[in-house]
């Protein structure tokens, strides 16, 4: 390079990765986030709870079940439950899907009877995504040819506090690749990631890389969802889909446990991407005793079905 050409050395170019995190208009001030999640909720969140939406609620449910002490005979119980529930309660929509470990896709297949519920499945050594790229690729190859319908793994969070954003974004879509046309759910953890700023650099990387929904948390060892990370998530997703006209999902994911708390989800997927958001084709609440509180909402009793 001749000495002319180096007036520019206080730009550095930036690369795709870069770029594309600059390029993005979405707020990442944390008190601007929480402002704005607060005056939606004071809003908005009453007007929300009612029996039609608690309903459409528990239709948007992964039901899950990821415990170190998951058994074939553990998950086929679990999973009978869902078919129980269809028998028992016509009227009603059952969940989205169940979700399991990967090495549990077969007995989910083997045992569920219903239509219109997805085996959905954990992979690429959750919770941690520790392993080698081959393993995670493996693992999802074989959950998927057991039958899983949808694919959750965890953003490689290791590659992300390193900016290796390269590998960050090749992993995501060699497991994109893997899943094929099945959904790919990428977990940003972001009660690990916990600014809004790296909540959202997480979001771009990950909907550039192929995911097809992005995921708060994993509701191990980090805390769980929060109000101000899918106020964040939702804001990407609708930039993402007004650049590239490419939808993505929404899935809130760790400790949702009561209607009031599903209820405030709904709110501000609502009022951040709008009614073409509210189908379980594009938010989805990853939860276990959620489903049950959500049925004694809108039924007004105590049974638990789930």
């Amino acid at each position: 390079m001749s000495n002319h050409e180096h007036h520019h050395h206080d730009e550095p170019q930036l690369d795709r990765y870069h770029q594309v995190i600059a390029e993005s208009a979405v707020v990442n001030d944390d008190a601007a986030v929480k402002a704005a999640v607060e005056r939606i909720i004071a809003e908005h969140a009453a007007e929300n709870n009612t029996p039609e939406v608690q309903q459409f609620l528990l239709n948007c449910v992964d039901l899950t079940t990821l415990a170190t002490e998951d058994s074939e005979s553990s998950v086929a119980a679990f999973v009978q439950k869902v078919n129980d529930y269809d028998e028992k309660y016509p009227m009603y929509k059952n969940v989205a899907a169940v979700c399991v470990y990967s090495n549990f896709a077969a007995i989910a297949r083997a045992t569920l009877e219903v239509t219109g519920v997805d085996i959905a499945v954990c992979s690429a050594t959750f919770p941690s995504s520790q392993a080698h790229l081959e393993t995670k690729v493996i693992e999802t190859q074989l959950a998927v040819a057991d039958g899983a319908d949808e694919v959750d793994v965890v953003l490689n969070v290791g590659y992300f506090k390193d900016e290796a954003y390269e590998e960050l974004c090749d992993e995501i879509s060699e497991l994109k690749e893997a899943v094929g046309d099945r959904p790919l759910k990428v977990i940003i953890e972001s009660g690990l990631l916990k600014t809004a700023e790296a909540i959202k650099r997480a979001s771009i990387l990950s909907m550039y890389s192929g995911a097809d929904f992005i995921k708060t948390s994993t509701g191990k060892i980090y805390p769980g969802a929060d109000l101000e990370a899918a106020y964040v998530m939702c804001s990407c997703i609708k930039e993402y889909y007004e650049k590239t006209g490419n939808v993505v999902g929404f899935k809130a994911s760790g400790g949702i446990r009561t209607t009031e708390e599903a209820v405030k989800y709904y709110t501000i997927v609502k009022e951040v991407l709008g009614e073409e958001w509210l189908t379980n084709k594009r938010f989805r609440i990853g939860a276990s005793s959620l489903a049950n509180a959500l049925f004694q909402s809108f039924t007004g009793s105590d049974v638990k079905p789930y």
